[in-house]
């Protein structure tokens, strides 16, 4: 098997103050003891994560990035409270174990969770030796979890007060537009087009109330290290809500690009949506209606909205790199990614496709 989930010396300008950390840690954590190596996780482009190991106890902690960030944005509570309520009635998240909001400690709010052993990919590794047959069912594995972190009984997890489910289309719609509107470079189109669709078009609300992840994606999973086609955990919960579930699936078929997609959405790939033996996003909204009763006669909707709001979230992490929040070199190119994407939002406007 590949190495799991490696980690790399902790980034330039991204060093985390353990002698802040550890006796908040200490205090909080029964038998924590010695001296922590604390590497980084090097994917990501959001929330920085540290691997905080000591002796007997390895540990993930999360906080925001460096710099201005959307006041609205980066919340980690929000992540924090739903892992811990989730655990008892869902139980594919990672056991969280401390959060503070004072940030005379470290300069942000964080958490700290047990780390869940197993694989985070963007691709199946070679050596795994995978066909169609394991890729199907890793498919199928994944948005199972999807269908059923939607059809929870939202009253038996304690996160009834987690969000207002009324008017959340509404809200998302104008909200994404507004961040959009904020974070403009001159490299980059308006798309004032896009933002009049999504407005203009808007659904009334389904009535149906569910648990939203917000970034449901393979590798914002870790795959079960004995068998990676079932899911032993489901990681990042920052931007988690109670809405409308066709929202939160229009946001994963937008991350989920298949193989006969054009080259210019392949741009985006994140993940091995595109293996032989995953589903189409026609499958999948044929096993997600089956799974969960939900009508998606109206999905081409929530598509384009999934597709903008991922444009914004790409923006505003371009946004931080040219006005120089950020040096990572990564989001060098990101405005690109930006403009396929919105393309591609174009595209599914005019044909009304999946």
């Amino acid at each position: 098997m590949a190495e799991r989930n490696p980690t790399i010396e902790v980034r330039k300008g991204e060093a985390l103050d353990m002698s802040a950390v550890d006796p908040l840690l200490k205090a909080a954590i029964p038998n924590l003891s010695g001296v922590a190596k604390v590497t980084q996780y090097p994917s990501g482009a959001s929330n920085l994560t540290y691997a905080v190991d000591y002796p007997g106890h390895r540990l993930v902690l999360r906080r925001p990035p460096f710099g201005k960030i959307p006041k609205s944005g980066h919340d980690m509570f929000r992540e924090y409270r739903i892992m811990r309520d989730l655990q008892p009635v869902f139980g594919a998240v990672p056991p969280v174990v401390y959060y503070t909001d004072d940030e005379a400690h470290i300069g942000k709010e964080f958490y700290v969770m047990k780390r869940v052993d197993g694989h985070i990919v963007h691709r199946i590794p070679k050596e795994w030796n995978w066909g169609e047959a394991e890729n199907r069912a890793l498919c199928e594995n994944f948005f199972s979890k999807l269908c059923d972190l939607h059809t929870l009984d939202v009253e038996a997890t304690g996160l009834s007060d987690f969000g207002k489910p009324e008017g959340y289309v509404e809200r998302q719609i104008m909200g994404w537009n507004r961040r959009w509107n904020r974070v403009l470079t001159d490299d980059v189109p308006h798309y004032e087009d896009i933002q009049g669709w999504l407005e203009a078009n808007m659904p009334p609300d389904s009535g149906k109330v569910g648990v939203l992840h917000g970034d449901y994606r393979i590798d914002n999973c870790i795959l079960d290290p004995e068998d990676p086609t079932k899911i032993a955990a489901i990681i990042d919960w920052e931007i988690s809500a109670l809405g409308d579930p066709l929202m939160d699936l229009g946001n994963t078929l937008a991350y989920w690009i298949q193989a006969d997609d054009p080259p210019h959405m392949q741009l985006t790939v994140r993940q091995p949506s595109t293996n032989a033996g995953m589903m189409t996003r026609k499958e999948i909204l044929q096993f997600y209606a089956e799974r969960t009763g939900h009508d998606v006669s109206n999905m081409a909707y929530y598509y384009v909205y999934g597709i903008w709001r991922l444009c914004v979230i790409i923006q505003q992490i371009y946004f931080r790199y040219v006005s120089g929040a950020t040096q990572d070199e990564r989001f060098k190119n990101y405005g690109q990614m930006v403009i396929a994407l919105a393309e591609t939002a174009r595209e599914k406007i005019e044909t009304g496709e999946i």
